[in-house]
């Protein structure tokens, strides 16, 4: 079994030979992830796409092409789509858009996340596919020209903007609570003090929810930091927050806030509805420890930390550390609000 089993799967057809790397080595990685199997096959040929900050920038310190947004078309086009159905979807049929004529698009699942349904429908939009298994995982592959250009179009607009929350928001399949108001994010919103005052930030932003209460709710808010670290909902932010452009300064920030936030930047408060799962289904406490202690270090003195989390994850024990007064502000059985403070007792 390997760190990444997907991607080493992926890989397999042309370690075995039954695909061949295109001889200029031009080729298009969608949903790209760094590691050893990819290090083998890289090149300056090699154009990887990936919107989520910390696995681009993961690929960028591996010295590879990495953007949000790729045009053109290739002999090749490599995926690892995600396990949401309808954003595997969208990202098969980008693929076949991406791929000349001819072309072949190559893709590699976990069996566990749906590789044998997310098969079927490369084989819908396309035609006849090829596969193989390792890893408890499945590589499969069609040739790029054939198949229903019409169900393409259609799984493609699947990745487009839709209105939820009533249409106050427009949000998308793929990302966190994406065709809703999360309950946890809703219970930090209904708790927040309308005396929040100053530059603040929104770490994991999403689609731009909580900051939109903080405006609504906070009349003496003059500046608001969006961080996000997936830029498929980041670009959403901005457009759910255009109505709040002449409100108060506004910055939207493609960033992964566990590594840090910018040592230039210091709020007044920050609000937070931290992660706590990447990638896998295991709870990850590590996430939110590293959103508290970036929050605490761009803490200007009496700062104001305002979070929520799920009512079993354990960040009191840090945000202790960090801070000078914490209290849980309310407990609906789920979730926890918690504010915490710097300088206050």
């Amino acid at each position: 079994m390997t760190d990444d089993p997907a991607l080493d799967t992926l890989f397999l057809p042309f370690r075995t030979g039954a695909l061949a790397w295109p001889e200029d080595g031009r080729a298009l990685f969608l949903g790209a992830r760094a590691g050893a199997a990819l290090a083998e096959f890289a090149s300056p040929a090699l154009t990887c796409e990936q919107s989520f900050r910390p696995q681009a920038a993961a690929l960028e310190q591996a010295g590879l092409a990495v953007s949000a947004g790729v045009e053109g078309r290739f002999p090749l086009v490599l995926v690892l789509p995600p396990r949401q159905r309808e954003s595997a979807r969208a990202l098969l049929a980008r693929a076949l858009d991406r791929a000349r004529p001819g072309g072949m698009v190559v893709a590699s699942l976990a069996n566990t996340d749906g590789a044998r349904s997310v098969e079927e429908d490369l084989a819908r939009l396309a035609g006849p596919v090829e596969s193989l298994s390792k890893n408890r995982c499945r590589v499969f592959w069609a040739r790029a020209g054939a198949g229903d250009p019409a169900l393409r179009a259609e799984w493609a607009a699947l990745d487009e903007p839709r209105p939820v929350a009533g249409g106050r928001f427009l949000s998308r399949p793929g990302l966190f609570a994406w065709d809703r108001i999360d309950a946890g994010s809703a219970l930090l919103a209904a708790h927040l003090p309308a005396d929040l005052k100053g530059r603040g930030a929104d770490l994991g932003a999403g689609f731009g929810y909580l900051a939109a209460e903080v405006l609504d709710r906070c009349p003496e808010v003059t500046a608001l930091d969006l961080y996000e670290a997936e830029a498929r909902a980041l670009e959403l932010a901005r457009r759910n927050l255009e109505p709040y452009s002449g409100r108060a300064e506004l910055g939207f920030l493609w960033h992964d806030v566990a590594a840090g936030l910018p040592r230039d930047r210091r709020y007044h408060f920050v609000v937070t509805n931290p992660p706590f799962h990447e990638g896998g289904r295991a709870d990850r406490h590590d996430l939110g420890r590293a959103f508290i202690a970036a929050a605490a270090a761009a803490m200007r003195p009496k700062g104001r930390l305002w979070l929520v989390a799920n009512r079993h994850l354990p960040y009191e024990a840090v945000l202790e550390q960090a801070f000078t007064m914490v209290r849980r502000v309310a407990d609906d059985g789920a979730y926890k609000v918690i504010e915490a403070a710097k300088g206050i007792r």
